[in-house]
Order: structure tokens, then sequence, then C-alpha cells
């Protein structure tokens, strides 16, 4: 005899959603992984970070024998990561209507149907939170700080969060002066040379690394379009920075261009063009377009607090430590079913200040 699924259990749902294949996402795959000691088994989570040490060991007197070293001092701050628990109903008319990629003249029971629109929506809210995801890791690494306005209802606004990771003032911006925009007329390679590799000293002078170069799409136009970097990037030149290979990502939106030499520090250049609709139903870029950041993977990480919820009827209230918790609700009483797929992310960088961002490199 088969084996029947609970669809009620939440270790079943857990389980399902495990299977859907999560939506890429640029940064929160490259520069904010989840590791095992990301996701807590608490409502709030810890985020901890120190900056680099650049002192030297002092030279010692052969009278003593040595000379004590202080520790590091780091940050460390508890937050609560705001909920993101998106849901849909599921009613007798939608076990009545043909499901979307459903034979028009389909056999399938309504206990099939409800299973397929089950795994169907999961995957839907699974998309619109990878997005929300998506967009806190891109704020993060713009403002070093991130504001989360939550919602009561689809139209009413609740209270504001707000999480930042410094002090008083963050040291992450970079200022690019308009005599130094990257399509100014007269611009030299040089200039922005001096620009990227400035940024990249920011952090390699703090022991942290800088690889990546990213670049909003009205930026990296305004780099290919200099005739003195097009000359550079000839191998015939004799004196070759680097090579231009422009390749699709697997990611929407961004593309990765190639190894370019700014000053001794080989950076991948990547161009970002992804675009989601925001809470006006407006199509925003996650990375704007005159931007440019310098940093490097794995940079961060996206921690998750847990999530408690009552999971049957006259149960007690359990709490669940993973990165997204099903609840399926029956409404006997009008025959309808509501999927709920609840999570606390935060996205937090490991080091202070670990990229170096400039709002605007072109005009």
């Amino acid at each position: 005899m088969p084996a029947t699924l609970n669809f009620f259990d939440t270790y079943t749902l857990m389980a399902i959603n495990e299977q859907v294949t999560p939506r890429p996402s640029f940064f929160r795959d490259r520069y904010f992984p989840t590791g095992e000691g990301d996701i807590f088994r608490s409502d709030k989570v810890l985020t901890e970070y120190r900056k680099g040490d650049r002192k030297m060991a002092a030279f010692i007197s052969d009278r003593v024998g040595d000379i004590p070293m202080d520790r590091r001092g780091y940050a460390i701050h508890e937050y609560e990561p705001a909920r993101i628990a998106p849901s849909r109903l599921l009613t007798m008319d939608d076990l009545r209507k043909r499901g979307f990629g459903e034979a028009i003249y389909a056999v399938s029971t309504p206990a099939e149907r409800a299973a397929r629109l089950l795994r169907d929506d999961m995957d839907d809210m699974e998309r619109r939170i990878s997005a929300r995801e998506e967009w806190m890791c891109a704020q993060v690494m713009q403002n070093n700080a991130c504001t989360m306005q939550t919602y009561v209802d689809n139209d009413t606004q609740g209270e504001t969060q707000y999480v930042q990771f410094y002090d008083s003032t963050s040291d992450h911006a970079h200022t690019i002066s308009s005599a130094n925009y990257w399509d100014a007329v007269g611009i030299t390679f040089m200039t922005v040379r001096a620009e990227v590799r400035a940024m990249a000293r920011k952090l390699t002078s703090r022991g942290l690394p800088a690889t990546d170069l990213v670049l909003g799409v009205s930026a990296a136009d305004a780099l290919l379009a200099i005739d003195e970097f097009r000359e550079l990037i000839d191998k015939n030149s004799g004196f070759a920075i680097g090579a231009i290979n422009e390749q699709l990502s697997a990611y929407d939106g961004v593309t990765f261009e190639g190894i370019i030499n700014f000053g001794g520090h080989r950076l991948n250049v990547i161009t970002v063009d992804e675009e989601y609709v925001d809470d006006s139903d407006n199509v925003q870029k996650f990375f704007p377009a005159k931007a440019v950041m310098v940093t490097a993977p794995g940079c961060g990480h996206l921690m998750y607090g847990q999530i408690t919820q009552i999971d049957k009827v006259d149960a007690e209230p359990a709490s669940h430590a993973a990165k997204r918790v099903p609840k399926l609700v029956v409404d006997q009483a009008n025959d309808q079913r509501k999927l709920r797929l609840a999570t606390r992310p935060l996205a937090a960088p490991k080091d202070y200040c670990p990229f170096i961002y400039a709002s605007q490199a072109v005009s």
C-alpha cells in the first residue's frame, strides 16, 4: 500500500520546500552565503565584526622576556530580524479550474490538483522571498545598513525597522568628484584606475580582500567607451592590463566582463542590471546604474532567526530553526486551505565595511 504524505505536518512541508529550486540571486549567493552557524534557535541573531590589525610587533630588549599584546576589540550586536510570511489561499474554485500548464481536458482529481497547487504556490512564495533577500543584501552593501518597512496588510504600513553595521559614521562610502566621472569629457583610464585602486586600497590596507569590481550598467558602458581603456586591453599594446570577454551568468541581468588590473589589483569586473518590482509596482534596479563597488565574495552572511508557530489545532507553540518554515491551515467552514511560508532573514557583513561603494561614477 503506498505511503500517504501528511501535508499538515510542518516537517513534511519543510521537506517539500527543500525540493523547490531556489531563485538564483547574485548578491545573496556570491556575497552573503549562509553557513552552519547562521541559523539561530532564537528570535534574535548575533552579528559581530572587527577591524583589521595593522600594528607591528615590537622589538624586545634582551632584559625582558616578552611584551603582552592586547586583544583586538570587536563589535557585537543583537538584532531581531523582521519576519517575512507570504501566504496563499486554496479554495474549492481553484480545484475546479484548469491549472497553468495543465492539459485542457485534464483527468486530475481534486486531491492531485491540490497537491500540484501546493507545490506551485510554495515555488511562487520562495521566489518572492528570494527577491526580498536579494534586495536586503544589495541594500546592506550600498548603505552598510538596511531599512525594513513592515506591513499589516497589502496596503497598510506597520512599524519601520532599521539596522546599521557601524557606530556613528560608516567608512564604506567613496566619493568620485564630477571632474573624474567616467563619462566626463577627456576622461582617461588612468583617472579611472586611480579611483578604483583607491577603493581597493581601503580594503586591502585593513587586511580585507578586494577581488570584485561591481558596476551598474551605465558605469560599465562608460568604462568600455574610454578609448584609452580599449587600447590597453589590446594584447598588442605592450601594456596589457587584462581582457574583456563578456559572458552572461546564471543570474538574470548579471554579466561577467573579464579580469582587469587596476594598479596591481586584479579585479573581476561584473556588470549588474538585475531588476525587481517594488511595493508600488515600479521596476527598480537592485544595483544603481551609475554606481560602482569594490568587494570580495563571502564578505557577509545571511542569517536566520527561528519561527515560532502553532503547527496543529490544540497543539503547543513550536519553534523551528530553518531558512523557511511552512504552515498549512484549514478553514473547514469555508472549504479553504491557506499555505504560509515564513522566514526571518538578516544580511550582515562579516568584517567592518568589507565593501567600498561609490553611488555615482557617471553623470
